[in-house]
C-alpha cells in the first residue's frame, strides 16, 4: 500500500474512533510495521500543526487521537454548546500530583502524603475521567489502587509520563550544617 493511502487510512480510522488508537493497531489492520506506521503517523501530526488546522493528532504513550486544535475551543465550545469545565482546586492539583508521580497509589497513600481525607477530591478526579481504578493491593481489606488515565495525558498536552518535569530535590537537613559548621570552628 503506498504512503498516501496509508496516511488516509490512518485519518478516517482516527477520525471515526473518537478515542485513542493503539499504534499497534494500525499496524495491524493494514498489514504495515511499526515503523512505517510511525513515520506515517509522524508525517500527519506534522501536517496538522500548521496555525490555520483545525485538528490535531496527538499522542499518548502509544496511542494516537484526532482532536480539535486549542485555538478553536471556543468555538468549539459554543457551536457544540458545550459549559467551560471548572478548573481544578489546589486540593485536586496536589492530589493528581501525588498519584501521577507516585501510580499506582492507594486512597491511605494519598491521604498520608496531604495529611488530610482526599476521598472526595480523589472521587472527583475519577468523575472528570483523570484517574481511574487500576486494580487492588493484595494486603488486608484489598484497598483500590488507582493512576492516571489517557485523559490525564491529553489534559496536560503530554504523550506520557516520561515527560512530567521532575521533582524537585530533597532539601538538605540542616541539622548536619549545623555540625559541619561546629566542627570546622574546632
Amino acid at each position: 500500500m503506498e504512503i498516501r493511502k496509508i496516511q488516509g487510512a490512518i485519518e478516517a480510522i482516527l477520525f471515526a474512533s473518537g478515542e485513542p488508537v493503539p499504534e499497534s493497531r494500525f499496524s495491524e489492520v493494514l498489514s504495515i510495521d511499526a515503523e512505517t506506521t510511525r513515520k506515517a503517523l509522524q508525517t500527519l501530526m506534522e501536517r496538522y500543526e500548521k496555525p490555520s488546522s483545525g485538528i490535531r493528532i496527538v499522542k499518548m504513550d502509544t496511542s494516537y487521537q484526532m482532536c480539535s486544535a486549542p485555538q478553536f475551543a471556543d468555538q468549539v465550545r459554543s457551536a457544540l454548546e458545550l459549559h467551560r469545565n471548572t478548573p481544578l482546586s489546589q486540593a485536586a492539583m496536589e492530589v493528581l500530583a501525588v498519584v501521577a508521580y507516585n501510580q499506582p497509589v492507594t486512597k491511605a497513600f494519598v491521604d498520608q502524603v496531604r495529611g488530610v481525607d482526599c476521598g472526595g477530591v480523589m472521587a472527583t478526579l475519577a468523575a472528570k475521567g483523570l484517574i481511574e481504578e487500576r486494580g487492588r493491593l493484595e494486603l488486608p481489606g484489598r484497598p483500590l489502587l488507582y493512576g492516571t488515565t489517557e485523559n490525564f495525558l491529553r489534559c496536560l498536552h503530554i504523550s506520557s509520563l516520561d515527560e512530567l518535569p521532575p521533582l524537585p530535590d530533597e532539601p538538605q537537613d540542616s541539622g548536619s550544617e549545623t555540625e559541619d559548621k561546629a566542627n570546622a570552628d574546632v
